[in-house]
């Protein structure tokens, strides 16, 4: 068996090394802010039921974090879905399947590699938000997103165990 990532901080250069490809990382933007959008209209759908099922969504996945060096929380990622697909049936789901449909898209065809959330799904998703509010203020763009943040050569950012 092999060890796991013990930190978000060890973590977080290992999922930067995942995401190279320029047009990978705008894949992400993509899926991510549809998520957020989703979100959003969901809120507006349901302008009180919604946010309280977020809160719930959050305190299961801040939970769940600190679990994630112990292996995967599937029981944490079903349970942070349970709420906010009972208040918005429709467009919060929708928002996850384009979240992951465009990220998956850009490990499989662009990157060539697994996703790190078959290994780490909410390490991934924390990530995953790091980089969208990096690109929301116009980083990781192009280039190597580690020698952008100057997390190059760092152990975590070569291959990380699976």
């Amino acid at each position: 068996m092999t060890s796991r990532i013990q930190s978000f901080e060890e973590f977080w250069p290992h999922y930067l090394g995942e995401h190279r490809h320029p047009t990978s990382r705008r894949l992400h933007f993509l899926g991510t802010t549809s998520f957020v959008a989703a979100c959003a209209v969901s809120t507006l759908q349901s302008p009180v039921r919604f946010p309280l099922a977020l809160c719930a969504f959050g305190a299961v996945f801040a939970h769940g974090l600190s679990r994630e060096k112990h292996g995967r929380p599937l029981a944490h990622v079903a349970a942070m879905l349970v709420a906010p697909c009972a208040v918005a049936p429709i467009t919060f789901p929708a928002g996850v399947v384009a979240a992951y449909a465009c990220a998956w898209v850009g490990h499989f065809q662009l990157e060539g590699n697994r996703p790190a959330t078959f290994q780490y799904p909410l390490w991934s998703l924390a990530a995953d938000f790091r980089m969208w509010s990096h690109m929301l203020r116009g980083r990781l763009w192009s280039g190597d997103p580690l020698e952008e943040l100057g997390l190059a050569g760092t152990p975590a950012s070569s291959p990380a165990p699976r």
